[in-house]
């Protein structure tokens, strides 16, 4: 291979946390191992970075520097996920790609040969990067020589870089901040202080001290520096998806013969999947009917990777009947299914059982969502807002997960919030009325604990709320509250 490129994506996780929180915009940010003082900073945004908030610090560490930093996890999933979709979208260009396995958001391309099919190796890789803006991403693509020359290039520049010799590739990297290809925070901090600030720097160490002083990894990493290793190319082969399709005899519009017909062809493609040590993740139906141009598309999704073909035909029979059935005869039947690796769960003698089955609970929600659609199942989870009726959101529940252990019981209620406060009366007066609980048909209160205080919202619109908890004579606990502003009492839950 003569010419090899590099796409970087600069902190990917780091993108994919901004994205969840679209305020964080423009301020120090950081992705972090655990959401908490002392966890370790994984990745910082060009904000942090110039405050000298750097990835190995704790978090409480970057907060100290500056009380603008935010922070938060990206699960291990989400960043697998997006590299791969990052990493299809790639193949587009070029089909062998290899994702660094130790650096989210860092692709190697093979671009031997390209410039026959596009001209200049520039276009090939403006297309490139064209193509990741459009998806979302503020890429780098780099055309050069080599693995690690190509590399530190992609985290220095921005843009499209295209070299011309080996020489110029070499060069170039000479130049690159060493800070910035991804040493520990040790390694790092220890070579600063000896001076040692861009990669000619570190080139020009001498090889054998470099291992006693600093360990095997920066001797390595000094050895791919100065070209005396060679890392090979290793493309990461994708496993097709595992199809089949099927021509109807006649046209179909029976649901139950349909099943039939669709689980002749599920056993071998789940033998397929199985035969790679996979399960099946999603599947996608396609229907083609009878005097009609266009296909039914369905998107099915169990509760977890799974070979087990009945529960997959339930999916797609309440799917296929909560859409009225069959209104036209199907003449084909195509499916194809996308595998994740099969969990291996090793069988005991002695078992100890939850009596809460989490798998019966998430493939009942997996039959909702076939049944209502992907977001029929969704999950409160706590927002920074002004307002009780904002500090939450919804979101979609993908899986069910067992509880952590529960503490020593404190008998804690619950607040059940109205999504809309509802009005109690026309009366203008701030002091607490009790008649005026009335109209709801409750019963007389009996005890009052408040006001409890919220105001502010002058940067949107002004709000002043005082709160109340009203105790009625037949037990229950109201939570309600005066509007200063438009002078009304609300209801806006209970306590249970």
């Amino acid at each position: 291979m003569d010419r090899m490129a590099c796409v970087n994506l600069p902190y990917l996780p780091l993108h994919l946390l901004l994205h969840k929180h679209p305020d964080w915009t423009g301020r120090p940010a950081a992705v972090v191992d655990h959401d908490r003082p002392q966890g370790v900073i994984l990745w910082v945004n060009e904000q942090a970075r110039s405050l000298r908030i750097l990835p190995g610090m704790r978090y409480a560490a970057g907060a100290a520097i500056s009380s603008e930093l935010r922070a938060g996890e990206v699960s291990g999933k989400e960043i697998d996920e997006a590299v791969a979709a990052v990493g299809k979208r790639l193949r587009y260009f070029t089909p062998d790609v290899e994702p660094a396995a130790e650096e989210p958001g860092l692709f190697w391309l093979d671009a031997s040969g390209l410039d026959r099919l596009h001209g200049p190796l520039t276009r090939w890789a403006s297309l490139v990067d064209s193509d990741l803006e459009e998806a979302g991403y503020r890429a780098t693509v780099v055309v050069g020589f080599s693995r690690f020359g190509t590399c530190a290039l992609a985290k220095a520049k921005r843009g499209v870089c295209v070299l011309d010799s080996s020489e110029e590739e070499e060069r170039a990297a000479r130049s690159v901040p060493l800070g910035l290809l991804g040493l520990d925070a040790g390694s790092r901090d220890l070579l600063q202080k000896l001076g040692i600030r861009t990669v000619g720097d570190f080139i020009n160490l001498p090889q054998d001290g470099i291992a006693r002083r600093f360990g095997q990894a920066i001797a390595r990493f000094h050895a791919l520096a100065s070209g005396n290793l060679r890392d090979p190319f290793r493309p990461e082969i994708p496993a097709p998806p595992a199809g089949e399709s099927l021509y109807l005899d006649y046209p179909e519009t029976d649901l139950e013969r349909l099943l039939k017909a669709i689980e002749h062809l599920m056993h071998p493609l789940l033998l397929r999947l199985a035969q790679r040590g996979q399960a099946m993740s999603d599947l996608t139906l396609r229907l083609s009917f009878d005097h009609e141009k266009e296909k039914r598309t369905e998107h099915l999704r169990p509760s977890e990777p799974t070979l087990d073909a009945g529960q997959i035909l339930e999916l797609i029979h309440l799917r296929l009947r909560s859409a009225h059935g069959l209104k036209a005869g199907v003449s084909r039947v195509e499916l194809e299914v996308a595998g994740a690796a099969a969990a291996s769960e090793q069988l005991k003698l002695f078992e100890q059982r939850s009596r809460r089955d989490l798998a019966a609970a998430n493939r009942a929600l997996a039959r909702v969502r076939a049944e209502l659609g992907d977001g029929a199942v969704r999950r409160a989870r706590l927002w920074e807002g002004h307002l009780p009726e904002g500090s939450f959101t919804w979101e979609e529940l993908g899986t069910l997960k067992a509880p952590a252990a529960p503490g020593k019981d404190e008998g804690r209620l619950v607040r059940r919030i109205f999504p809309q406060p509802i009005p109690l009366n026309s009366s203008q007066h701030s002091e607490p009325e009790w008649t005026m609980l009335r109209p709801l048909g409750k019963a007389r209160a009996v005890n009052s604990h408040g006001p409890f205080v919220i105001s502010g919202g002058w940067w949107k619109k002004a709000v002043h709320r005082d709160y109340y908890f009203i105790e009625t004579g037949s037990g229950e606990l109201l939570w309600i509250f005066y509007d200063r502003v438009r002078r009304r009492w609300f209801l806006h839950g209970r306590v249970e």
